[in-house]
């Protein structure tokens, strides 16, 4: 059956279509036909694969119900091709009650292939293999993930197919936790490049063509993506929060070691920043020992809902230490009295009170950058923190003013401890502050890693 279809294929589908793995990812460049390959597997997973002597059924989601409908009418196509008879069920509800409808085919062997909603609900209470198109543009990706895992769990294949929306998902995560060994699924990733080198303009010319002309369709490709970031992202498999990042993952994973203790441990200078919060977001104390010129993280205090007396009974905690130097506080809005009782008590050469303005931001901004870049900054190898000082970009507003934000997470916050680390590194330097020139960063848009809270979900395939 294979040799049949195999001519009319490129060398990255004939590789994702002859790779047995159980679970393959695919991180890949638009409209390179993967789901023209995918539909392809899936008739034959339908009509030839069986698991504990049973036909498997085939459950595919996408983000959009058009690309549903063209993922059935792919696998009529190798349907009729491979002279299989199947019954056109068409669409029909499998959840009144939801209002949950799938497009149907049949096949004589008692076999189905659905294309269903991105509907969470859509996957309950059903077994067989999954394929997951678009993962990175669903709606809830993370709902979704909880409803499909459970389907193939009597040892079904699962296919996740996308191209790339940003780092701040799941299917991003998939890939980075894959590449750290920590997932142990088969990965698949194709640029607009590797499709090209692969015959992917020979076949839509028909005919073999030059390398000239290849080089025109690529820049023509581009020239229409109107911006950078959209052809980055849509056909170079780049993340655009990556290529976008203040602080690239390259340089974060460069800075990383076994770094924390216990305070009773350390006999260095002591230097604290602390980016306070009430309910939001997380206030989060970094104590740093700085040794020579390194900063050294040795204690980190991750604050959520934490009363304001509390808060400053730990923060005492650690100014009352004979080796405590500096502490530099966030005094912005909720902060502001809390911070001023600190200096009252301690006074303005312990306690150094810090508002955030435009200004003040990009001076401690820079001052953090320019620590990882001199590697004068040594972190723990945890994804939660590696993500938080990742997730800082720097933008130019309408009036040209430089903008430092984060997207705010519902666990994580707001790059807390981004700025607890800035302000910490602001405590323990004296150096005048001088408007910075914006320096190259190499990035690597393959390193970083994401929290350990969805490796837990994954056990299961492990």
């Amino acid at each position: 059956m294979e040799n049949k279809a195999n001519n009319l294929f490129l060398k990255y589908q004939k590789k994702w279509l002859n790779d047995k793995a159980r679970v393959k990812l695919a991180a890949k460049s638009r409209r390179i036909g993967f789901t023209w390959i995918q539909s392809f597997e899936d008739v034959k997973d339908a009509l030839t694969l069986k698991i504990r002597g049973k036909v498997i059924d085939v459950w595919f989601t996408s983000a959009d119900e058009s690309a549903a409908k063209e993922y059935i009418l792919y696998c009529k196509f190798w349907a009729k091709s491979l002279n299989a008879g199947f019954k056109d069920i068409g669409e029909e509800i499998i959840d009144e009650e939801k209002g949950i409808k799938a497009l149907s085919i049949e096949f004589k062997n008692g076999a189905r292939i659905n294309a269903i909603s991105s509907n969470p609900s859509a996957f309950r209470s059903k077994g067989g293999k999954v394929v997951i198109d678009e993962f990175a543009f669903h709606k809830n990706p993370v709902e979704l993930w909880k409803a499909a895992k459970p389907v193939i769990t009597w040892g079904f294949p699962l296919r996740i197919i996308s191209s790339l929306n940003g780092t701040n998902n799941l299917f991003y995560r998939f890939i980075q936790l894959i590449k750290k060994g920590k997932l142990k699924w088969s990965l698949h990733e194709i640029t607009i490049f590797d499709a090209v080198k692969d015959g992917l303009v020979d076949k839509i010319y028909d005919r073999k063509t030059t390398e000239q002309e290849r080089l025109q369709w690529l820049d023509d490709l581009k020239e229409g993506c109107g911006d950078e970031e959209t052809w980055l992202q849509e056909y170079c498999c780049v993340a655009v929060d990556e290529a976008s990042a203040f602080i690239s993952f390259e340089l974060i994973n460069s800075c990383t070691e076994d770094c924390i203790k216990e305070l009773q441990e350390i006999k260095g200078d002591l230097f604290i920043g602390f980016d306070v919060a009430r309910k939001h977001d997380l206030s989060v104390i970094s104590v740093f020992e700085k040794l020579g010129s390194v900063f050294y993280l040795r204690k980190l205090f991750e604050l959520k809902n934490i009363k304001y007396q509390d808060q400053k009974s730990i923060i005492k905690s650690v100014l009352n230490l004979n080796n405590t130097r500096r502490l530099a506080i966030d005094s912005t809005g909720i902060g502001n009295q809390l911070s001023e009782e600190l200096k009252d008590e301690y006074g303005s050469r312990m306690v150094e009170p810090v508002m955030f303005t435009q200004k003040t931001k990009e001076e401690l901004a820079y001052k953090l950058l320019y620590a990882f870049q001199d590697k004068n900054i040594r972190i723990p190898d945890d994804e939660d923190i590696k993500n938080d000082i990742h997730s800082i970009k720097r933008m130019n507003t309408s009036t040209g003013a430089i903008r430092f934000d984060a997207q705010r997470s519902e666990t994580d916050g707001h790059a807390d401890r981004f700025w607890s680390f800035a302000l910490a590194i602001y405590a323990g330097t004296n150096e005048p502050y001088v408007k910075p020139d914006i320096r190259t960063v190499k990035r690597n848009i393959y390193t970083g890693n994401f929290s350990e809270l969805d490796i837990k979900n994954l056990r299961g395939f492990l």
